[in-house]
C-alpha cells in the first residue's frame, strides 16, 4: 500500500525513505506525484491495476507501485515497460518468489533483455554490461529490487535471510549482444519471435569466471571450452551439484560463441554437451555433504549437475577475451528455480516530454 509523505525539502524527504527502509542503501530519485504519474502514464496502462501479491510480505503490486519504484531507482519513462514485464514474470508462482526473497542462499533475479527494446533504452550487452557505467541496466535493474524491498517487503535479516547476498541484489540486468552471436537471439528459443521484446528472468547467484584460451589451429578447443564450461557448473561446491535442479546461466562472450559455431556447434548442441560434462561422482558429493545422497547409494555413479540440456541459459554477452561466465541456480522451492520470462509490450507506452529529476 502506498502511502504519501510530506517534507520540506525532497533532502528531508530523501532522509525520511533511508530511515525508514525504503531504500536499497544508496540515494534515490524522490518520488514525487508528478514523477510517478508521469512514469505510470509510461506503461500505458490504469496506475490502479493490480498484478497480484509480491512475497514475502504480500504487497499488492500495482502499477503506481512499480512507477514509484522506478522513479526511485533513476529510470526514464523509456525504461517502464522493461521494468513492468520483469515484475510480471517475477509474479508468476513458478518463479517462487516469496520463498527466493526470504532463502539463505545467496540468490537474486538475472534479468537478460531481448528483442528491439535493447537498443531503444540503450541497455547494454557488451564489455562491463554488469558492472557501473550503463544507466539503463544499472537503473532498471534497480527498480526490480527496490520492488522487492518495498511491495514485496524484503527485509535484510527479517524476510530476506540471505546469509551473505552478493551485488546483484543492488542491480542484476543486461541485454544479450544479439548482433555478435552467431545463433538466434536467446528469446526466440522460449517460442517468441525475433522481433519481439522480451524479459528473461531467473534467479541466480553472482557471476563465476570461467577461463578458456582459444587456439585457432587447435581441433579440440570447441570441446575444451565445453569441458571447462561444465566444470565451473558443477563446482562440488555449488548448489546445483548437490540439489541437481533449477536452471544454470551461461553468458558467453561473442568470441567464445563464435568457436562454438565454427566447429558446428549451435545452442542446443552446446546445452547437450555441456550437460553431459556438468557431472560428479557421487561418492564425492556424499564425502562432502553426506546429508544430501541417499545413504548406500553407489560412490561410483556419475550425478548430472544440471537435471537436462535445456535447463541451460546460454547467451552471448560482454566483451570478447579469455572469459565466459557462469551463474549458478539457487535449485531450491517448490518449482525447482526455473526461468521465467514476459514479453515487453511498447505499443501502449507513450513518450512523456519534459520529465525532470531535478
Amino acid at each position: 500500500m502506498s502511502i504519501l509523505i510530506e517534507a520540506e525539502s525532497e533532502a528531508a524527504a530523501l532522509e525520511w525513505l533511508h530511515e525508514n527502509g525504503r531504500t536499497d542503501g544508496l540515494p534515490v530519485i524522490i518520488p514525487t506525484k508528478e514523477r510517478v504519474a508521469r512514469m505510470a502514464l509510461a506503461s500505458g496502462l490504469d496506475p490502479a491495476l493490480s498484478l497480484g501479491a509480491m512475497g514475502p510480505g504480500g504487497g499488492d503490486t500495482t502499477v503506481h507501485a512499480i512507477a514509484t519504484n522506478a522513479v526511485m531507482a533513476g529510470c526514464l519513462p523509456d525504461h517502464m515497460p522493461v521494468v513492468l514485464a520483469a515484475i510480471q514474470a517475477m509474479l508468476d508462482p513458478a518463479f517462487d518468489l516469496p520463498e527466493m526473497q526470504s532463502t539463505t542462499h545467496s540468490t537474486a533475479p538475472l534479468l537478460i533483455v531481448n528483442g528491439p527494446i535493447r537498443q531503444a533504452c540503450g541497455i547494454a550487452s557488451g564489455f562491463g554490461a554488469l558492472g557501473p557505467g550503463h544507466r539503463a541496466n544499472a537503473s532498471i535493474g534497480r527498480a526490480v529490487r527496490l520492488c522487492m524491498i518495498n511491495i514485496g517487503g524484503a527485509v535484510p535479516g527479517v524476510s530476506d535471510m540471505a546469509l551473505l547476498g552478493h551485488p546483484g541484489k543492488f542491480t542484476f540486468c543486461l541485454a544479450e549482444d544479439e548482433e555478435q552471436s552467431p545463433w538466434p537471439p536467446l528469446h526466440t528459443s522460449l517460442g517468441y519471435l525475433a522481433e519481439q521484446s522480451v524479459a528473461v528472468v531467473v534467479g541466480a547467484e553472482a557471476p563465476h569466471s570461467c577461463i578458456f584460451q582459444n587456439d585457432a589451429d587447435d581441433p579440440t578447443s570447441a570441446d575444451r571450452l565445453l569441458r571447462s564450461l561444465a566444470a565451473t557448473i558443477a563446482n562440488l561446491g555449488s548448489n546445483n551439484a548437490h540439489f541437481r535442479r533449477g536452471h544454470v546461466v551461461v553468458a558467453l562472450n561473442p568470441e567464445q560463441a563464435n568457436v562454438l559455431h565454427a566447429a558446428g556447434i549451435d545452442r542446443a548442441e552446446a546445452q547437450r554437451r555441456i550437460h553431459a560434462a556438468a557431472v560428479n561422482r557421487q561418492g564425492l558429493l556424499a564425502q562432502l555433504n553426506p546429508a544430501f545422497v541417499r545413504p548406500g547409494a553407489d560412490p561410483d555413479v556419475l550425478v548430472h549437475a544440471v537435471h537436462a540440456p535445456e535447463d541451460i541459459l546460454l547467451f552471448v554477452a560482454g566483451g570478447s577475451g579469455l572469459y565466459a561466465t557462469v551463474f549458478p541456480s539457487w535449485a531450491a522451492g517448490a518449482h525447482a528455480n526455473p526461468v521465467v520470462h514476459h514479453e515487453i509490450v511498447t505499443d501502449q507506452a507513450c513518450e512523456i516530454p519534459g520529465l525532470s529529476y531535478g
